[in-house]
């Protein structure tokens, strides 16, 4: 059985900060010692320079000694994570153990192992790693800061939230019988999100008819194709009409 690492590092939802087994968030040194620290573990695999590292607390412009401000902060850091944690000679980079867990880095790592599954028709083993993703990605990364590196960040984890839902939704229809509702979920998740993002309508159309629901789902279908042009002037994708044809099939023989 894996252990699980003494070492995580939170930054979506709640700000948990734990280095083997030392919980150290509350002795962070305010709203700038978060943001400080966040950046960095965001990039850890890139050093930062200290003009980097002073764009990215005050993006709205330098202030006065800020090179001094930045110097106190990364002190009381160096101070409260412990000295080998933090790298300041020369470019700053924080360094933590091989087996550290942060949440960016597993939501990245799950959606690459669940889409890699489902691509293969996997299913059972895209599970955990779609829930993973999900779950992370759905929480706000630092919240309560909006400097333009946070946003960025956001709109990743925007993208990974999407994707995460679509392998849910393939991974629901893949399995059957009592995941049909969390693909129903993350295909209604997506068309609500991303109304023009036509895989959730498509998931969503094979969810509602795999549970017997077949004239709700060519309900969904005549809201993207009056959706697509009312505002674009275009028709559903080949896909998408393929499946409508295949559902109007079914429904006419019934």
């Amino acid at each position: 059985m894996a252990v699980e690492s003494q070492t995580r590092l939170q930054l979506c939802g709640r700000f948990l900060v734990e280095l083997e087994g030392r919980r150290l968030e509350a002795a962070l040194p305010g709203r700038q010692g978060r943001l400080l620290l966040g950046f960095l573990v965001a990039n850890r695999h890139r050093p930062s320079g200290r003009s980097r590292l002073v764009e990215a607390l005050w993006p709205q412009g330098t202030p006065a000694a800020a090179d001094a401000a930045l110097s106190a902060l990364l002190s009381k850091l160096r101070s409260i994570l412990r000295a080998d944690f933090l790298d300041t000679k020369g470019e700053v980079r924080l360094v933590l153990p091989a087996d550290a867990w942060i949440d960016l880095e597993a939501a990245s790592e799950g959606l690459h192992r669940a889409e890699s599954a489902v691509a293969l028709g996997e299913w059972a083993r895209a599970w955990g790693p779609s829930r993973v993703a999900l779950h992370i990605a759905t929480r706000e990364f630092m919240t309560g800061f909006d400097v333009p590196w946070v946003v960025e960040i956001r709109r990743h984890l925007d993208d990974v939230r999407l994707r995460a839902h679509e392998c849910v939704a393939a991974i629901g229809l893949g399995l059957g019988g009592p995941e049909l509702a969390s693909a129903e979920r993350s295909a209604r998740a997506l068309v609500a999100t991303a109304p023009f993002r036509e895989t959730g309508y498509g998931f969503l159309m094979e969810a509602l008819a795999a549970r017997g629901n077949v004239a709700e789902a060519l309900v969904v279908y005549d809201r993207l194709r009056r959706l697509l042009r009312d505002e674009l002037g275009i028709a559903p994708g080949q896909a998408v009409q393929e499946l409508h044809r295949r559902l109007l099939g079914v429904q006419t023989r019934t």
